[in-house]
């Protein structure tokens, strides 16, 4: 895990995306620049190097030192003996933050056991990080009329009642966070119902983000920015895509490895949210495919580029 294997780039040559005015108009209340230091989807009982990937991103946060830690979901299970893991997050940084992914209650684990063991008081709340207003939603819930099986991917009346009501009494910036996509591939089950709330309050909602879909991403719904963070792990390919990788013991004690393409190096970024110029800026990561990429192997998936092993340099906001 050298750092010297990373391309890092803030520069404004990125890929861009304006904010709509009003939403501009909130992240310029803001007194100072605010920094989140995210990783998405560590997946460490799946990739056989989960502990050294974390400890990548902790040390890399301990030299930005941005302001709060986010971990986007499917992070470790919560089982005893990944709490060392866990503490290791927690401890790493005087504002941690947890989202709740839908794999880190497989095992039959439960959603109070994943709590208890984060740290987390609740599935799903809010955080203000000097004025930056943080909502983490958890769309893990039951009760979707469109449910077929498989894992739930839904947020219920109770929790859209909340973010609704978080919303309308927000006076600045505001950042959604959740683990499934609210926007853009594997959305949610309620995907729309939500992204008419956000709508309605663009004024202040500068961003949506979302772990889960193990691709690079940025899209736009009603004046809304939809940012589809990247896993610090590998990308998905499925039981059609079974192959080795890496050397024939390493899969034999990691069964899922084969159904994946890996990272060589972890992938997290870091979000700037600037308020002087009225931009976020997204950090540049850039490694390898382990062994045949996704393209070689033949999958073919939509939208175009968004299978990468990169988190995209990007300026989100006036140019």
């Amino acid at each position: 895990m050298k750092r010297r294997h990373f391309s890092r780039n803030l520069a404004l040559g990125g890929a861009s995306m304006p904010l709509s005015g009003m939403a501009s108009d909130a992240l310029h209340i803001l007194s100072k620049p605010i920094c989140l230091g995210v990783i998405a989807d560590l997946h460490v009982d799946l990739i056989p190097d989960g502990a050294a990937r974390l400890d990548s991103f902790l040390e890399e946060m301990a030299m930005t030192r941005p302001n709060a830690l986010v971990q986007m979901g499917d992070f470790a299970f919560a089982k005893k003996a990944n709490q060392k893991i866990v503490d290791r997050f927690n401890r790493a940084h005087a504002t941690t933050l947890h989202v709740i992914g839908n794999h880190d209650t497989d095992g039959g684990l439960s959603k109070k056991q994943c709590l208890e063991s984060w740290g987390m008081k609740a599935p799903y709340y809010r955080y203000d990080v000097e004025g930056l207003k943080l909502i983490v939603l958890d769309a893990n819930e039951k009760g979707s009329p469109k449910h077929k099986g498989g894992y739930p991917q839904f947020i219920g009346k109770a929790q859209v009642t909340w973010l609704d009501k978080n919303l309308s009494g927000l006076k600045g910036p505001a950042v959604i966070i959740s683990h499934q996509p609210i926007a853009g591939p594997y959305a949610i089950d309620n995907a729309v119902e939500i992204q008419k709330i956000l709508s309605k309050h663009s004024d202040k909602v500068v961003l949506a983000m979302n772990g889960h879909t193990h691709i690079d991403l940025l899209t736009e719904i009603g004046g809304v920015q939809y940012l589809h963070i990247n896993s610090a792990s590998y990308h998905w390919l499925g039981p059609k895509y079974a192959h080795e990788s890496y050397p024939a013991e390493v899969h034999a004690k990691h069964s899922a490895l084969k159904y994946t393409s890996p990272y060589r190096e972890a992938l997290f970024t870091t979000l700037t949210f600037e308020p002087k110029n009225r931009q976020i800026i997204v950090e540049k990561r850039v490694t390898q495919w382990v062994g045949k990429s996704p393209k070689e192997l033949g999958l073919k998936r939509e939208p175009e580029g968004a299978v990468t092993p990169e988190i995209r340099a990007r300026v989100i906001g006036k140019k």
